[in-house]
């Protein structure tokens, strides 16, 4: 193998899932300004990356989907992100 065709650490090809995807995904999302996000899991598995966690918007889960999806355009994404319940309560909670 050519050293010099490797990609540094962090720095997967954008249609590839290597040993590297999932830290570069973690990255992207923990250090982009608009998302800042550390509560997303990220796996891969297979030729899929798998996004896990809770978020406090739809908003919020659909700017980081579509980062990732930017990120790595031909790979196939898998999210399993909800989305918390952020307001304050309607109703009283009844203890008894």
């Amino acid at each position: 193998m050519n050293p010099t065709n490797r990609q540094p650490a962090g720095r997967s090809e954008p249609d590839r899932l290597d040993e590297y995807a999932e830290a570069a995904v973690q990255r992207l999302l923990s250090e982009h300004t608009a998302v800042a996000e550390q509560g997303v899991s990220v796996t891969r598995q297979d030729h899929t990356l798998v996004l896990r966690g809770e978020v406090e918007s739809a908003h919020r889960r659909d700017e980081i989907v579509r980062l990732v999806s930017e990120r790595f355009p031909g790979v196939r994404l898998d999210t399993d992100i909800a989305v918390t319940r952020t307001s304050a309560p309607t109703e009283a909670e009844e203890l008894s």
